[in-house]
């Protein structure tokens, strides 16, 4: 009825390699791997990508903040530059009352001097205003107290800075002398 016909030879040879069970149950287990594998390798390319993008971002802004530290340095530079420039630094010495020396003398190591020292030239008292950086006339910074104003009782504190000299008719000039001459 039923039944198969016996296999003889080579082909009896080959039907025992195959099994004899349902081929079903052997595929199962390799295609739970497969789609495993493919579902990992899925989640990690996307946790990868993810990490990539956040990194992109963090580069946009740490090159972002680059250009601005950079842009600020050049203009500090330039400040700098402005503030150090020949005829600045004149200017700002005679706003200082400081006026240009007349020649030098130098002592030799044995106590004589050499060279006729001479005073500096007279400069006119003209006054002239002093001109300060912007920083300067700023507020005081949130969260200080400004310091009270002296009143007219006190005098004002001094700055640091020498008055212009005021010369006065009949009064002689004070002149620097080395001693030994």
């Amino acid at each position: 009825m039923n039944r198969k016909p016996e296999l003889r030879g080579r082909a009896a040879r080959l039907a025992r390699l195959f099994p004899t069970g349902s081929g079903q149950a052997a595929r199962t287990p390799f295609v739970l791997l497969v789609v495993l594998l493919l579902g990992g390798g899925l989640i990690g390319l996307l946790v990868l990508n993810s990490a990539l993008s956040e990194g992109s971002f963090q580069l946009d802004d740490l090159q972002r903040d680059t250009k601005s530290l950079t842009d600020e340095e050049q203009a500090l530079q330039r400040d700098v530059d402005a503030y150090s420039a020949p005829d600045a630094l004149q200017r700002r010495a005679r706003e200082l009352g400081m006026v240009p020396g007349g020649d030098p003398a130098f002592l030799n190591p044995d106590g004589t001097v050499r060279g006729v020292p001479s005073a500096a030239p007279e400069q006119p008292s003209v006054y002239v205003p002093v001109l300060r950086p912007p920083e300067a006339l700023d507020p005081e910074p949130a969260g200080t107290s400004p310091e009270p104003a002296p009143t007219a009782t006190e005098p004002p504190a001094p700055t640091g800075a020498p008055e212009p000299a005021t010369e006065t008719a009949g009064q002689p000039t004070p002149t620097s002398t080395i001693p030994g001459r």
